[in-house]
């Protein structure tokens, strides 16, 4: 088993609640946790010790958003995430945890920055000029040559993330809200996204050396605080204050990026 202090072992509790959370109520939550098992763990290995506890907040998401996914935005994504995740295979085959560790905490700055962009724009938009028509609840702009390259480019970018770091949450995300998802669509959407996508993953990192025995033990013992942190998001996604979280959120994020950068 990984040589952990009882500090430790509590900063990878904690962020094994934020898993959980993040599943059922803000996926943002996920990226701190991202950075506190790179920061804790070997880098590259963190990757595989995180992987079954996100898919423990799949299944959980999944039970309780399920019968709001959107299949045929799944599908279309499905292709270009493959190819995602066949790269970041690739990636991690040759890098070492110094090069892990400078990716995920890039990717944590990207994903940051583009999580501020996106927080920005859609302040923009919520103050038009004129009244803004009727959100639909399903995915308006997901047919046609435009928008087959929008999912092709997000799928790609989100295979890699999720396969190199565990980070395709913000860029899913992104994709998702720029469809025109309103929230059980989105949570629906994304709760069978990444429980397919994490699951085929498992065989990679299994041949990756990410995942054995070690890694499996730590995460039995993790797991039990997974349950909670899914419960208490369920709980609290009607209720919880979004603007002051997401800013927590970004904060952290940024902060575990330099961290891992500067490392």
């Amino acid at each position: 088993m990984y040589t952990v202090t009882l500090w430790e072992f509590a900063a990878l509790a904690a962020a094994a609640i934020l898993v959980g959370f993040s599943k059922t109520a803000v996926s943002g939550a996920n990226t701190v946790s991202l950075a506190i098992f790179a920061a804790v763990l070997p880098a590259r290995e963190s990757t595989g010790v995180l992987l079954p506890l996100l898919i423990v907040g799949d299944v959980l998401a999944v039970r309780t958003y399920r019968r709001h996914a959107h299949w045929g935005t799944l599908w279309r994504l499905f292709p270009a995430v493959a190819a995602g995740v066949v790269v970041g295979t690739v990636f991690l085959l040759w890098a070492g945890d110094a090069a892990v560790r400078t990716s995920i905490g890039a990717i944590l700055l990207l994903m940051a920055g583009v999580t501020l962009w996106r927080r920005r724009t859609a302040a923009r938009a919520d103050t038009p000029a004129v009244p803004a028509a009727p959100v639909v609840p399903t995915a308006p702009d997901t047919d046609g040559a435009g928008a087959r390259l929008k999912a092709g480019s997000y799928g790609v970018l989100g295979g890699f993330t999720t396969m190199v770091a565990n980070a395709g949450g913000p860029v899913m995300s992104l994709y998702l809200l720029s469809a025109g998802f309103r929230k059980l669509g989105f949570l629906g959407t994304s709760a069978w996204f990444f429980l397919i996508v994490n699951v085929a993953k498992v065989p990679f990192s299994v041949g990756l050396g990410l995942i054995d025995g070690r890694s499996l033990l730590l995460d039995a013992l993790l797991a039990l605080f997974v349950v909670p942190g899914a419960f208490i998001g369920k709980a609290c996604v009607d209720r919880i204050n979004q603007k002051l979280f997401e800013r927590l959120v970004i904060a952290a994020t940024v902060l575990g990026g330099l961290q891992l950068l500067l490392r």
